[in-house]
């Protein structure tokens, strides 16, 4: 669930939709929601009749950044698999580029 919420980007995902996707039952989703919510993780809105939740990615960055503080404790080789996995939404420097 949180996968998809962070795929989904801002626009988010109907929760009814969400639920539907991973084949999981409307209350036992809503449960799981309710709970990334308080974590903070997730936020939601109502749109209409629905309502969308997305991933908080303020949040989530803030998480990271504590998870792996101290990771390395000096010994670099020790993140290293961490900052390869990373790797794979290389920061946008395009902005610096048309500078």
């Amino acid at each position: 669930m949180f996968r998809l919420l962070v795929q989904a980007g801002p626009e988010g995902v109907p929760a009814g939709e969400i639920a539907r996707s991973l084949e999981t039952p409307a209350n036992t989703m809503s449960t799981q929601l309710a709970i990334l919510t308080r974590a903070g993780l997730i936020r939601s809105r109502r749109e209409s009749r629905s309502v969308i939740y997305t991933a908080d990615f303020q949040s989530i960055t803030g998480l990271l950044a504590f998870l792996v503080e101290d990771c390395c404790q000096g010994r670099p080789e020790v993140c290293a698999p961490l900052l390869q996995a990373a790797s794979c939404c290389p920061p946008d420097n395009s902005k610096e580029k048309a500078s």
